[in-house]
């Protein structure tokens, strides 16, 4: 095995290892406050940080750990974040930077679940998603486009990118959409044959956890299994995490009603940080402020098991050939999934000259000016407050 690389946070001093922990908790802090849009801007602010502005890691090394976050059940843009915690500070900066991103959005919604069940109703959003929206795109955009200059190497992988953005829109699963383009990636660059034993085993063994909880009553270990066993099995998006929510809690376990897990999601889209915090929402409805700690805790707990195990092993899958032709073929399909958002997210978001200008300024702000997202992600938020209330009078 060899010795980890000078500047790894297994050679740094342990007051420069506090300094890393205290930055990483200030920037995810500060993103768990300020991340909207779901996973695409989640990862397109954390690139913008940690490559862009800080320097912690290489475009590729981080187009490494999105390959690999992309590839494990759970929420991409969480895992994430742990993978950069561990990259920068090891494994105290794993933890740091994953409960750091998840908190803050855990303790927002909790506190909406709270209003939620006080007046029976959300408080109004409409204003401030108006005015964020645009900007969310434009800030996916700018990552699509600097993280596609890195991952897209050849002609071959221009053509994975165009048919894997085609499959995602015909309705293919993220996770084959992933594994297509990175076995098509394999065998376009030379390999004359890609046994599925070569796959690197990053997907977990839950059955077990599947099987829990089947039509129990409400308690904190049937609650606990339930979203255990989400966070272990759910790929893609949050309209993946819909579709298991709405299997197990309206259908199976008769636990909510669609009406309640319709507001859960609509809570979970409008909140910065993880849209999996969707299960604090739920678990405050299920069981209260605890029920809302242990849900929370049972749906992030496989992403910061699975990083873990994995984490210390991508460098070593990039020195190997048939893996890092594997993992370009993942960050080409994951880009394709990207600018998929992006276009899905920008039919939405622009809905008239207001949001198209306000979009366009935003793109103009990131690219050339390469202003702050967290700053314009604000300014969009006011502005949207400004022009509701505006056109209500």
């Amino acid at each position: 095995m060899s010795a980890p690389a000078a500047g790894s946070p297994a050679h740094v001093a342990p007051e420069r290892r506090a300094a890393r922990l205290r930055e990483l908790a200030a920037v995810f802090l500060r993103l768990g406050l300020t991340a909207f849009g779901g996973p695409a801007a989640h990862i397109a602010m954390m690139e913008d940080e940690a490559v862009v502005r800080r320097h912690w890691l290489t475009p590729q090394r981080f187009l490494d750990l999105l390959g690999a976050a992309n590839l494990l059940p759970g929420p991409s843009s969480s895992e994430m974040a742990i993978y950069l915690g561990y990259v920068r500070a090891g494994w105290l900066g794993l933890i740091v930077g994953g409960v750091c991103f998840v908190v803050p959005a855990a303790l927002l919604v909790t506190a909406l679940a709270w209003m939620y069940t006080r007046f029976g109703a959300l408080p109004q959003t409409a204003g401030v998603l108006y005015g964020i929206r645009p900007v969310v795109v434009a800030i996916i955009v700018q990552a699509v486009w600097r993280l596609g200059r890195a991952g897209v190497k050849d002609v071959a992988s221009v053509v994975v990118g165009v048919a894997a953005s085609a499959l995602s829109l015909a309705g293919l699963a993220p996770v084959a959409v992933l594994l297509v383009s990175g076995i098509t990636i394999a065998v376009a660059r030379g390999m004359r044959a890609v046994g599925t034993g070569s796959v690197p085993a990053l997907l977990p063994i839950s059955p077990v956890v599947a099987a829990g909880a089947i039509g129990t009553p409400v308690t904190l270990p049937s609650v606990f299994l339930v979203f255990l066993k989400i966070g272990a099995l759910v790929f893609g998006s949050g309209y993946v995490l819909l579709a298991f929510l709405r299997a197990d809690l309206v259908e199976r376990l008769h636990w909510l009603t669609e009406h309640q897990l319709l507001d859960a999601v609509a809570v979970g889209q409008v909140t910065p940080g993880p849209v999996f915090t969707t299960a604090t929402f739920i678990g405050y409805l299920l069981a209260g402020w605890t029920g809302a700690a242990v849900a929370t805790l049972a749906i992030f707990l496989p992403a910061f098991l699975l990083v873990a195990a994995s984490g210390p092993f991508v460098p070593r899958l990039r020195r190997s050939r048939l893996v890092a032709m594997l993992l370009d073929g993942v960050t080409v399909g994951a880009l394709a999934l990207m600018a998929v958002v992006t276009w899905q997210l920008s039919r939405v978001a622009v809905v008239d000259l207001a949001t198209a200008a306000l979009l366009v300024a935003s793109a103009i702000l990131l690219l050339r000016f390469r202003l702050s997202s967290t700053w314009l992600i604000v300014a969009g938020a006011g502005l949207g407050m400004i022009l509701s209330i505006v056109r209500a009078h």
